[in-house]
């Protein structure tokens, strides 16, 4: 990594010589603050190039997405609707827990009866809600 750091070094002051740094928007202000100050610093250089690309990391877009569920299942009063929106919850929650590498592992099995319970209650919650119109 220190012979990445050095070319970069080199290349920034190489490109400062020739004045290419002299007027870029914000020249002078300090630099904004990172969120990546948890992050490893061996790990920091990719993180930065991929999130300059437009990538983010899977956990990233999961905690988005699981963040997007919760504010369309509080605007939502249908009970099916908020039933199935609870179950993508479960879902997306339980695969950002195995990305953390966390504590949760559950069997395959244990997963297959917990969808299959949601499914079910979403079929007698369709059931109540076509028999009530």
């Amino acid at each position: 990594m220190k012979l990445l750091d050095a070319l970069v070094e080199q290349r920034i002051a190489a490109a400062a010589a020739r004045g290419e740094l002299d007027d870029l928007p914000g020249a002078g202000a300090p630099l904004p603050q990172d969120d990546d100050a948890l992050v490893p610093e061996e790990v920091r250089v990719a993180n930065r190039i991929l999130k300059n690309a437009g990538f983010v990391p899977p956990a990233v877009e999961q905690l988005r997405a699981l963040r997007d569920l919760q504010a369309e299942l509080n605007a939502v009063s249908d009970q099916v609707a908020r039933c199935r929106l609870q179950a993508r919850m479960l879902a997306l929650d339980m695969a950002l827990e195995s990305l953390r590498g966390g504590p949760l592992v559950l069997p395959r099995e244990y997963c297959r009866r917990i969808a299959a319970r949601l499914t079910e209650r979403v079929g007698t919650l369709n059931t109540a809600e076509a028999g009530s119109q």
